[in-house]
């Protein structure tokens, strides 16, 4: 599934890299200005209300929460060393993107990955093996 990812990410930058080569990005309306952060068009009439309620108690709605969740949850994992708490958060982890993944509608292209404990336990092994890590970690 991530190659399927990689490619759309590979074609993707390729259409981007063509379009500014071609100056398609040039005299856009509102260049060198903020963006309207608060625009709402993209939202139906009869939501706006609700959204700028809910955006001014500062809540997000669920899906975002949970992405939230997600982004705090890998940061977390990225500088952890413990190997049997690494475990435990991946388990969080994978059960959130689950969460996440079974709450939206859309393609399973799209869908968020997974992260596997056998891959991370894999490595832990082959550093142990080449004598980079101690028993104790």
């Amino acid at each position: 599934m991530s190659n399927l990812f990689n490619i759309f990410d590979k074609i993707a930058e390729e259409k981007i890299r063509e379009a500014i080569n071609e100056g398609e990005f040039e005299n856009l309306p509102g260049k060198g200005k903020p963006l309207n952060l608060d625009e709402d068009r993209h939202i139906p009439p009869d939501l706006r209300l609700a959204h700028k309620i809910l955006k001014n108690a500062d809540c997000l709605p669920p899906e975002l929460e949970l992405r939230k969740e997600i982004r705090t949850t890998e940061a977390l994992l990225a500088g952890m060393q413990d190997t049997r708490e690494k475990y435990r958060q991946i388990k969080k982890l994978n059960y959130l993107i689950m969460k996440l993944n079974m709450t939206r509608n859309v393609s399973l292209a799209l869908e968020e990955n997974q992260h596997y404990f056998e891959k991370v336990l894999d490595r832990v092994e082959v550093k142990k093996s080449r004598g980079e890590l101690s028993g104790s970690e």
